[in-house]
């Protein structure tokens, strides 16, 4: 099972994490909506019945969401999640096999907390990446500039005014330290939201725990068969 226990940390690449995190607020909205308008409608009408249909596809619907994620997780991440559902049964129970599934309820919490996340992760990025590009090209582009979007501080006592090129790399120098606040931003978020997509959509610790022991249950240590001990005794074979 790959896990940061056997050492597979996270290690996002640069541009996929931006597109990542950048995705997040969409396909946060989609999910959060979703989820909560299916359950609402769901529990709303389970005393008449209709709702336990709704509520079985909304069930569907999130665990599909969260492979789905999985899969995103490992496009753009480079990080494999595992599949935490237990199996179902052969015959019968199927339904309760899924609703007794904790991996089931931790979907329903990704999906629902991909909104705040993402809007966060969002937010972070678009300001970090829009104000650093603006500031590193402003050499080329400020003779078009209007003057109400000239960067100016106090406007009674401006500290710095852009009335020629020279004056623009200054800020191009602020722009490349704040590009590289969000070259490193984007790092650190991608590999979070790693880390936050296996605890919830992957095995949880005590499962992985299980499955270790249970992939070692029955296996022979050859070392003490092997006829290479003092009390091992040969006989020639007479011919």
């Amino acid at each position: 099972m790959t896990t940061e226990r056997d050492g597979t940390r996270p290690d996002p690449p640069l541009l996929r994490s931006l597109a990542y995190l950048v995705m997040n607020l969409p396909i946060g909205i989609a999910s959060f909506v979703f989820v909560v308008t299916t359950v609402s409608v769901g529990l709303g009408t389970v005393i008449i019945w209709v709702g336990l249909a709704v509520l079985a596809v909304a069930i569907l619907s999130w665990r599909g969401f969260a492979q789905f994620e999985r899969a995103r997780v490992h496009a753009m991440l480079g990080t494999y999640v595992a599949t935490p559902y237990r199996p179902p049964p052969k015959q019968g129970k199927r339904w309760a096999t899924r609703v007794k599934d904790p991996a089931t309820w931790k979907d329903l919490v990704y999906c629902v907390l991909l909104l705040p996340i993402g809007i966060a992760e969002f937010t972070l990025m678009v300001t970090f990446w829009a104000t650093s590009l603006w500031l590193v090209t402003m050499p080329i582009y400020w003779t078009w500039l209007p003057d109400a979007w000239r960067p100016i501080l106090w406007n009674d006592h401006p500290l710095f005014a852009i009335d020629s090129w020279p004056d623009t790399l200054l800020w191009c120098a602020l722009g490349v330290l704040v590009l590289a606040v969000a070259v490193a931003l984007t790092r650190v978020l991608g590999t979070l939201h790693a880390r936050f997509a296996r605890a919830l959509l992957g095995p949880s610790e005590r499962r992985i725990d299980k499955l270790e022991r249970l992939s070692t249950a029955g296996a022979i240590d050859w070392s003490s068969e092997w006829p290479h001990t003092t009390n091992t005794m040969y006989r020639p074979v007479s011919r």
